[in-house]
This record gives structure tokens, C-alpha cells and sequence, in this order.
């Protein structure tokens, strides 16, 4: 292992792993509930700018590449992609891009509750592209905290 892989794992295991590591999938997916809240509480009342889409339509594609990280951990197969093919497109309106969010969001709180249903061990790793591999719990953590930063952006 090199010195940026060890690095990103250093990371990775501080910002993700670490907080991550004593929480339940129920925590974790409350975080994610709470987060949403937060996110469209944010989006009220913002209005289309070419950026604001870009930023929003990022954090979605985003969070459905996780989602097919996180299915993996319920027996999907592993797909080496990149979040590029999860994006909404450039065209979407923005009151349906906001309303894909909040879609989104869902979904990714059903598949945290179906991590905690189906008892997937919590530490098994599922590769991120960038970070390297990421616990089911960190995954969770990952997706709750990218959107809850990104989102600072919109304006």
C-alpha cells in the first residue's frame, strides 16, 4: 500500500469508519432522516441557477451510486462504476430535481433499515472508488454527511 492509499485510509477511517463504528443501522438512519430535513429545509425557497442544478444533481448521483454500494451488502452484484450514470439529467426542472432528492433520500433509508432487517454484518467492506473499502455503516455515514456538506453550496 502506498503513502495516498494509506492516507485516504487514515481518512477515510477517522471521518467515516471510526464515528460510524458504534452506531446502529436505526442511528445511522435516523441521521439520514434528519440530514433530509435539513437538505430540503435548505432548498426552500431556492430558486434555479445553472450551479444550484449542478450542485443538486451531484448529490443525487451521488447517493444512488452509494445506494448500489450499500445493495451489494443485500446480494447485488459489485459493479465498478462511477457516479456519472446515477446523475439526474441536465434538463430535469428544478422543482422535479428538488422532488428526486427527497425520492432518493427515501430510498436510501429503506435500504439502512433493510441493512439492519437482513443483520448484514456491520464491518464488511464494499469498495469506494476514491476511499477505498468502506463498512456498510460508514457507507451510510458517507452518504448522510457528502450530501449534508455539499448542499451548503446551493444559494
Amino acid at each position: 500500500m502506498g503513502l495516498k492509499e494509506k492516507i485516504t485510509a487514515l481518512v477515510a477511517g477517522l471521518f467515516l469508519e471510526k464515528p460510524a463504528q458504534n452506531k446502529s443501522y436505526a442511528e445511522l438512519t435516523q441521521r439520514l432522516e434528519e440530514a433530509e430535513q435539513s437538505i430540503e429545509a435548505r432548498l426552500s425557497g431556492k430558486n434555479y441557477t445553472e450551479f444550484n442544478h449542478r450542485v443538486l444533481s451531484h448529490i443525487i448521483g451521488i447517493e444512488r451510486w452509494g445506494q448500489s454500494r450499500l445493495r451489494v451488502f443485500l446480494g447485488d452484484p459489485f459493479t465498478q462504476d462511477e457516479y456519472n450514470g446515477y446523475r439526474p439529467a441536465r434538463d430535469m426542472p428544478w422543482d422535479e430535481l428538488v422532488g428526486q432528492f427527497s425520492a432518493t433520500r427515501s430510498e436510501t433509508i429503506s435500504i439502512g433499515r433493510g441493512l439492519a432487517d437482513a443483520s448484514v454484518a456491520p464491518d464488511r467492506p464494499v469498495l469506494h472508488n476514491q476511499l477505498g473499502p468502506l463498512s456498510a455503516r460508514a457507507w451510510l455515514r458517507y452518504l448522510q454527511t457528502h450530501a449534508s456538506r455539499e448542499i451548503m453550496q446551493v444559494r
